[in-house]
């Protein structure tokens, strides 16, 4: 087994939230309206902060929590960012209105735990993935799901930027849902198509992560053996596809735990169980900024709502499994990056071309 390189859990020097979880770190948003950053726990926790920055200085501020049952797995934010949901291994979702200081309730429920969810304004619904090899979409006002979607396999991962909405299941299935019509308009099971067994695609091992492109025309993927495959729906543009390797040292590969684009520039940042992070650029094919690699893994990034702040967990992340695990020594952090113009601008691509 591989050790990380260096002991510093902080090499890019970034701030460090106050007060952070007790266990580790399964997600990380923010509100889509103000600095508010909640994160999810193995700790059964679900925790907001108020962060406050002022120039180069941020300041974190804990504002409240609420407890699930068991484990809590993933988190978003309604669109008007009054409201939190999490979602985790009780089986239930919760509505927390965070902002009202209202009481959370259970306004999901699946038969096994919900690994992703999402609040998709346009329709005013709330998507639940799960365990249970379901897609749940929800009225929050009604206790039956709207619309129950049986999917090929545990839901791993999903993504929605409507009406585009891609789901990662095990057994590397990725299903592609156009939310005009909730019901599937097309399935992609990518590994039974014969032109994909023809490369190295990241459906090659377990998915990871997703994350649809914000113009709707594709989606990226990220694999558990430190690879990103950059997919485009439209048929006249499947020459524009490309994978790629990043989250590798030495011989050792790590996986890609997270998938987020900027939400202004429309680059994108990884962030994989190397415990590094990176910024890359999808159109010309080229990584903008890699940062050092911190002592333990990120499971989970996300940028605010403006692209100026970069929040990432640096925490044990189980690939390693509980052997590797030793509770007195790993500590769980919260980090702040500010991103420069240079790491997140689009830029073009000078000198060889080719893959990466």
């Amino acid at each position: 087994m591989s050790t990380f390189g260096s002991a510093n859990t902080n090499p890019n020097k970034s701030y460090e939230v106050t007060q952070p979880p007790g266990d580790s770190i399964s997600s990380l948003c923010f509100s889509p309206k103000a600095n508010f950053l909640v994160a999810t726990s193995w700790d059964n926790q679900v925790r907001c902060w108020e962060i406050a920055r002022n120039g180069t200085v941020i300041n974190s501020t804990p504002k409240a929590s609420i407890s699930h049952d068991q484990p809590v797995l993933c988190s978003t934010w309604k669109d008007d960012g009054t409201t939190v949901f999490s979602g985790g291994c009780d089986k239930q979702v919760k509505m927390w209105p965070l902002l009202s200081g209202g009481q959370p309730m259970t306004v999901a429920m699946h038969d096994a735990p919900i690994k992703e969810i999402a609040w998709i304004p346009e329709m005013n619904l709330l998507a639940t993935g799960s365990w249970d090899k379901t897609l749940k979409y929800w009225d929050t006002r009604q206790s039956n799901p709207v619309h129950t979607q049986q999917l090929p396999d545990r839901c791993y991962a999903m993504s929605v930027k409507h009406p585009l909405m891609i789901v990662g299941t095990a057994d590397r299935n990725l299903i592609v849902f156009n939310l005009q019509n909730p019901q599937v308009v097309f399935i992609l099971l990518l590994v039974l198509k014969t032109e994909y067994k023809r490369v190295v695609s990241p459906l090659k091992y377990q998915t990871r992560c997703v994350a649809a492109f914000p113009d709707q025309q594709g989606y990226l993927v990220g694999s558990i053996e430190g690879r990103v495959g950059v997919q485009h729906l439209d048929d006249a543009q499947q020459n524009k596809n490309f994978t790629f390797k990043c989250h590798r040292e030495n011989n050792e590969i790590y996986s890609v735990n997270a998938l987020n684009f900027h939400p202004v520039h429309h680059t994108f940042a990884t962030a994989g169980s190397d415990g590094a992070f990176n910024f890359w650029d999808k159109d010309s094919k080229q990584r903008l900024k890699a940062m050092q690699r911190c002592s333990q893994p990120i499971p989970c990034s996300t940028f605010n709502n403006d692209g100026s702040l970069f929040a990432y967990a640096v925490c044990y992340d189980w690939s390693k499994g509980a052997e590797n695990h030793n509770p007195t020594t790993a500590k769980n952090y919260i980090f702040l990056h500010i991103p420069q113009e240079s790491e997140v601008k689009s830029k073009p691509r000078t000198g060889a071309t080719g893959r990466k």
